[in-house]
């Protein structure tokens, strides 16, 4: 059996009774709050007649069955791996895969590839430094960020899991400040977290948020920042060197869910992506809406209206801005980063990688102009650069 093929059948197996994960029942893999994923089977098992709690058997950390969740992206590879026409639900619930992919219209090709499954676990956030072109990610694992440098070795791993004034709980996205500092959307306690480029906390802002969720730097020292639950807009400002906060201001309300969102460098529009409640038992879509540095409303494209002209349904994990002030999204539907267009272009349809992910929810550009992407399906970051 070759090497590829193992390591391919390890991922998909459970590694306490050695049996094919699936989309349902016993077999569907489950996270555990350490990040090791075990099968439902096992769990049930662990946790004994009473289920009150049981013993991770790879580290030892103490949880209960209600602590554990479904491992999205290993149920999402399962889905990718399906044979044609085999299975007749989907392991998340949903449609699939999408239409077919076109090819990538500007050359973009895999230059490089980092971290994978052991090295990051369940990946949420990505961001890139734009002095150094260091690369920040935050993940589930025991150092919450990891820091890669442009050649891609791992410089630097920081922010414990725990309870602790400098750890953090559960990282929802990341951003990096021109002068190197780290900045975390915690989810865990609500908060927001600042780091200096040796991992050393200099800044917690736990005060006013509901559930902070996604964030991008405007400048050295200022964030823009997503509240999820609130349905609102931040601007953050504070002296990171000196740990001290300055501002943090409410500038846009009465979103919907907003998550990700992304600073344009070169005009200060802000892109946003409002994920919308379903009506009924269809899935949810998402939003792409478009605001100026003044925060005027300059653009808005939803899942429903693309549909009407494209035969694509999308679903907006994260956006960015290239240098031409192009709205980028990651979709996970069919697997693919596609161009948005300006805000005054909207709706245009231009698929930039159409294969080689699996499950996209991080975007960023490097000051090179590379489009690095956080592919979670694999636990992998990509970097693609023009041909």
């Amino acid at each position: 059996m070759a090497a590829e093929d193992e390591a391919e059948l390890s991922l998909l197996e459970c590694r306490v009774c050695f049996e094919p994960y699936g989309p349902d029942g016993e077999r569907r893999p489950l996270n555990l709050p350490c990040g090791h994923v075990l099968c439902r089977g096992c769990v049930g098992a662990l946790a004994g007649a009473e289920r009150q709690r049981l013993e991770c058997p790879f580290c030892r950390r103490p949880c209960g069955p209600a602590e554990t969740s479904d491992c999205r992206p290993l149920l999402q590879l399962l889905e990718l791996l399906r044979p044609a026409g085999g299975g007749p639900a989907s392991a998340l619930g949903g449609s699939g895969g999408g239409a077919a992919a076109a090819p990538a219209k500007l050359g973009l090709r895999l230059c490089l590839c980092l971290g994978g499954w052991g090295s990051l676990v369940n990946p949420t956030g990505l961001a890139a430094c734009p002095e150094s072109g260091r690369l920040a990610v935050a993940h589930d694992g025991k150092k919450r960020i990891h820091v890669f440098g442009p050649s891609g070795v791992c410089l630097r791993r920081f922010g414990e899991r725990g309870d602790a004034g400098n750890n953090i709980k559960y990282p929802l996205d990341v951003t990096v400040t021109s002068d190197g500092h780290v900045v975390v959307t915690d989810g865990g306690d609500r908060s927001v977290k600042a780091f200096d480029c040796e991992g050393r906390g200099v800044l917690a802002v736990r005060e006013g948020f509901s559930l902070p969720w996604g964030l991008d730097a405007a400048s050295e020292s200022e964030v823009i920042l997503t509240d999820a639950e609130a349905g609102a807009l931040y601007r953050l400002s504070a002296d990171f060197r000196r740990g001290e906060l300055k501002k943090c201001q409410m500038v846009r309300s009465r979103l919907v869910s907003p998550r990700a969102v992304a600073v344009c460098p070169t005009s200060g529009a802000v892109a946003v992506t409002e994920h919308l409640r379903a009506r009924g038992p269809s899935k949810g879509s998402t939003r792409v809406t478009v605001f100026s540095a003044e925060m005027d409303l300059l653009g808005q494209v939803d899942s429903f209206g693309l549909n009407l002209l494209f035969p694509s349904r999308i679903h907006a994990t994260a956006v960015a801005f290239d240098r031409e002030g192009r709205v980028i999204v990651t979709d996970v539907c069919s697997q693919a980063v596609i161009c948005l267009g300006k805000p005054e272009e909207f709706p245009i349809f231009n698929p930039l990688i159409s294969h080689g992910l699996f499950y996209p929810v991080g975007l960023t550009y490097t000051a090179d102009n590379s489009l690095v992407v956080l592919d979670s399906g694999d636990h992998s970051i990509k970097v693609y650069s023009s041909t």
